[in-house]
């Protein structure tokens, strides 16, 4: 006997979990140190600052990243998995990636006994170097699920089943010219949003290291436009609308996406939802523990980042510096008058 869809999608979730909490650790630079001399800054064209590291010892808990030498120009990687790192931005903590498997994985579910199709689908998005109990989470300000396909609707859920957001693509499907199907979507295309024909989009009003994808095919009739569940940086979809809805299924599926992460030191995921966030210093260090900061340079200052899903700090160069703020001296004296 086989697992319902639903029941698979909890599970699919649950071995991710596992696999993020097995993944190797390495040697990390303990809070309130700065990296030892001679660790790498750099992994091909992209730069590498602390909190992050590409070699054992130079990185802070879970800002171990990997450099594979083995392409040219070499890439930098998150952890051993999917997500190419593109750049690293201290100034607002997030990292831009590009998620080289393309859209998200989903299996077809088909009942159990008589092997019928049953219109349905589960997957997940996500991936081990964005992992449970690491400092990534998805932005919710810099990134959109993305569906393309007919008659379809999608849902992202959490950990527990929970939806966290959805949409429902539709085609006008004519009895007599499926092609008007292909038609419209690219017509919607050229206007430079999705409004439902051809393809949705929605915000991820959540962010989180990974979710359940739910899928559900709303009619049977043929998808003449390339069907792909994608979540993605804003703005990317409408500049590859043309090529992503007008070639084949198999291309436009394995198209990589580029996606927003942002990151937080001493990130610690959270059952319950908080109260008065902005008002309470969750976890930025007092000032008697000014030790176990990683905000080391002097001009430097720490900002909270709560949410209902975890809690976390980043550091940040004060008013009138610019710079490194996790490392001694970093933050450097702007020259206002060089700058006007």
């Amino acid at each position: 006997m086989f697992p319902s869809p639903a029941t698979a999608a909890l599970l699919a979730l649950l071995l991710l979990q596992l696999q993020l909490q097995l993944w190797a650790v390495e040697a990390q630079v303990a809070v309130g140190s700065g990296p030892p001399p001679g660790c790498p800054d750099r992994c091909g064209d992209v730069k590498v600052p602390f909190p992050f590291g590409i070699r054992d010892g130079c990185s802070l808990a879970g800002f171990g990243l990997t450099c594979n030498n083995a392409t040219n120009p070499p890439r930098l990687m998150v952890g051993n998995g999917t997500l190419q790192v593109v750049e690293i931005l201290l100034s607002n903590s997030t990292l831009r990636a590009v998620d080289i498997t393309g859209a998200a994985n989903v299996t077809f579910g088909t009942d159990e006994g008589n092997g019928t199709w049953r219109g349905v689908g589960n997957g997940t998005w996500g991936s081990p170097g964005a992992g449970l109990g690491g400092p990534y989470v998805v932005s919710e300000d810099f990134n959109r699920l993305y569906l393309t396909g007919c008659n379809i609707q999608v849902t992202l859920v959490g950990s527990s089943g929970n939806v966290i957001t959805g949409c429902s693509s539709y085609c006008p499907i004519d009895d007599m010219y499926s092609g008007s199907a292909s038609a419209a979507a690219t017509t919607q295309q050229g206007s430079n949003k999705c409004p439902g024909i051809g393809c949705c989009e929605t915000s991820v009003n959540i962010g989180r290291p990974f979710y359940g994808v739910k899928y559900k095919v709303l009619d049977r009739e043929k998808d003449v436009v390339p069907k792909a569940v994608r979540i993605a940086e804003r703005g990317w979809f409408e500049r590859a609308a043309a090529d992503l809805l007008n070639g084949s299924e198999e291309k436009a599926i394995k198209t990589p996406v580029p996606v927003v992460l942002e990151w937080a030191v001493a990130s610690t995921g959270l059952d319950v939802i908080l109260t008065n966030k902005q008002d309470s210093n969750w976890s930025c260090p007092t000032a008697g523990e000014a030790r176990k900061s990683a905000c080391l340079s002097t001009h430097s200052s720490c900002r909270n980042i709560t949410g209902s899903y975890r809690s976390g700090y980043a550091c940040q160069c004060r008013s009138g510096y610019a710079g490194n703020p996790y490392v001694a001296g970093g933050c450097q004296d702007i020259n206002e008058c060089e700058r006007a």
